[in-house]
């Protein structure tokens, strides 16, 4: 048996913290595979290929990366239709472990959610995972490019009026990923799709976090001391 390898904490500091929903503090995956495996099976796709590629974008540009030969206004119609079957289907939509505490935790600290859901499926769903809705979000609506692409999170930073370099991204995904670090910020992975992306440092889930903040006001995430076989 080989031996196993004590990791020491990693503390990472910040001056705020930028959220992805889906995968990252609420657990959705029930109904993403639900709504996605019927649209690809739809298509003729393979809905475990179509999978790989759905989470952290908007639907729209999952459309457009599955079938690129198609127009994107058709992109746009059906995604509009995914929307509004995704915001009705809230069956095992649950918060990510340690989520309820780690929203307690950095409710009184800059920070923003940055969702490639729309307003309507992010209320649907913050709501399901009974989370709370943080006061600064960026949404589909807020922006002109999706998921790899930066804008969103840097529309974050912009609307907490921190610099870009002084956040931490929470992110689940390999375009969530992508998008961190090409907006220059820090990137938390969090649970089994993020690791195989590259980011900052990865934990399993939330619980093993820690959040404090030193007295002119920086927040420190911790991430606890584990093991490795």
């Amino acid at each position: 048996m080989p031996a196993s390898t004590t990791t020491a904490p990693v503390v990472l500091t910040a001056k705020a913290l930028l959220l992805d929903m889906d995968g990252t503090i609420v657990n959705s995956d029930a109904v993403v595979e639900r709504c996605w495996r019927d649209w690809a099976l739809s298509h003729g796709l393979d809905p475990q290929e179509a999978l790989k590629v759905v989470h952290g974008r908007q639907g729209y540009a999952t459309m457009a990366v599955l079938l690129p030969d198609r127009p994107m206004e058709v992109n746009h119609a059906e995604n509009a239709v995914m929307l509004a079957r995704e915001t009705a289907d809230t069956d095992g939509v649950v918060p990510v472990a340690g989520a309820p505490a780690f929203m307690t935790a950095i409710a009184a600290l800059p920070h923003a959610l940055v969702t490639s859901a729309d307003a309507a499926l992010a209320t649907a769903r913050m709501t399901a995972a009974a989370l709370p809705m943080p006061a600064v979000r960026v949404t589909a609506e807020s922006v002109q490019a999706s998921k790899p692409d930066p804008e969103g999170f840097l529309r974050g930073a912009a609307a907490l009026g921190v610099d870009p370099a002084d956040c931490i991204v929470f992110e689940d995904s390999a375009a969530g990923i992508a998008a961190g670090r090409a907006a220059g910020m820090r990137v938390i992975g969090v649970g089994p799709r993020a690791a195989a992306h590259a980011p900052t440092t990865h934990v399993p889930d939330l619980t093993t976090l820690a959040v404090t903040t030193t007295p002119d006001g920086t927040i420190q995430i911790t991430v606890a001391a584990g093991s490795e076989a």
